[in-house]
């Protein structure tokens, strides 16, 4: 008998008739003889609803609207829980609901991105043992004030593998509305081909680029305690992708995946004085304000005096940062801004053992006429800007390029 914890998205659970789909899903592995943990998303839509409520009401800047803000988003699940459970015992299947104060997930206090900090198993032990099905909301969790917290959008993968990692699971399941993990989206490349296998790392540097498979939190997860993940559909019973150590895969790639994201704004200072500190100057006010910085690059004038410093945020954040350049009092030229760019990043393991991969990026953009802005690289991707209107015709080249469609 395995333990297997089943996690399912919004679309999975849009509407009766898809609950009762992941009902028959569950039943199945009951039917094999397997513990059954499932933990579910809220309906699609209705967190979006539920945010939109409460926005239109609070002011998310006090720390009390916060509290209560998770209060209210976090209902959605519940809503979704205690159906699945109606329908499990409707089909004679013993189910039982256990919110995140339950059981208890402990969080801190950081409200509506709280971070788990541990998971009583006990609980759930003892329910499983009791011939139940375990139904979780996910996304929650309670502090040690006995508040709700929320774990941030996507969190419910988050949730999904915390219990299979405290559990100590066979294996953790996330359904979703794709039947796995492509190399990349197949709605812009049409040669995208679905991976049977990819390393966590892989996945962990696709989530956190634009691709939109997994939470980054929970791929961090599941690579910390080696958790065995299948990302799969709901609506088939096709294999998905398994996320495995790098070590499983016995026929490496040199390139696995391309990831893009459409999210990004481009901020440029013009003739910075190029002193020590200015660096500093320029990202400590945007750090201070939770701004997350990703490409940077600083040119320096040929007499050494000035430097252009160019970098990219997440386009919701654009006005806040230019605010708080403006405040911090940079002397600079002009700050210039640029909405229309989008993020291209190749991604593989072979990157660490394989010269010139790099050099096929740029010349395959270079072939096609595409510029270039930024430029940034780690152990296993490399990560270019340009120009939106071409993003599309980059995707396809390159997946060509890396020979990805064979």
């Amino acid at each position: 008998m395995a333990l297997i914890v089943q996690k399912f998205g919004g679309t999975s659970v849009a509407d009766i008739d898809r609950i009762k789909n992941v009902a028959n899903k569950v039943k199945r592995e009951v039917d094999e003889g397997n513990s059954v943990i499932v933990v579910v998303s809220a309906m699609a839509g209705v967190t979006n609803q539920l945010d939109g409520w409460v926005r239109e009401i609070s002011d998310l800047n006090a720390e009390v609207s916060k509290t209560e803000y998770d209060v209210v988003v976090s209902s959605g699940e519940q809503v979704t829980a205690g159906l699945l459970a109606l329908t499990l015992q409707s089909m004679s299947v013993k189910a039982k609901t256990m919110l995140g104060s339950h059981i208890p997930i402990k969080t801190d206090e950081t409200f509506a991105k709280a971070r788990i900090e541990s998971i009583d198993c006990e609980s759930i032990n003892i329910a499983l043992k009791e011939g139940n099905v375990i139904i979780v909301p996910g996304f929650q969790g309670i502090t040690s004030g006995g508040h709700i917290a929320t774990l941030g959008r996507g969190g419910s993968d988050t949730s999904a593998v915390a219990i299979a990692a405290a559990l100590d699971a066979d294996r953790c399941d996330i359904y979703t509305d794709v039947d796995g993990v492509y190399t990349t989206d197949p709605r812009l490349a049409p040669k995208a081909r679905k991976l049977n296998k990819i390393s966590y790392e892989e996945v962990l540097e696709m989530a956190s680029l634009g691709a939109k498979v997994l939470q980054t939190r929970s791929v961090e997860m599941a690579m910390k305690y080696n958790v065995p993940v299948h990302v799969r559909s709901s609506f088939s019973e096709d294999l998905g992708t398994l996320l495995v150590d790098e070590d499983e895969i016995m026929e490496r790639r040199l390139i696995t995946g391309i990831a893009y994201s459409r999210n990004d704004a481009q901020i440029t200072l013009v003739d910075v004085e190029n002193t020590p500190g200015v660096a500093a100057d320029i990202f400590g006010p945007l750090a201070e304000a939770e701004i997350n910085v990703d490409m940077i690059v600083q040119n320096i004038s040929e007499d050494g005096k000035a430097t252009n410093v160019t970098f990219t945020i997440e386009k919701a954040d654009l006005q806040r940062a230019i605010s708080e350049l403006e405040d911090a009092n940079i002397t600079c030229k002009s700050i210039l801004t640029n909405t229309e760019v989008s993020k291209i990043s190749v991604i593989g393991v072979g990157m660490r053992s394989h010269a010139g991969l790099a050099q096929r990026m740029f010349k395959t953009l270079a072939d096609n006429s595409i510029n270039i802005h930024v430029i940034s690289t780690s152990e296993i991707k490399i990560s270019v800007l340009v120009d939106e209107k071409y993003l599309e015709l980059a995707l396809r080249e390159l997946h060509t390029a890396y020979e990805l469609d064979n």
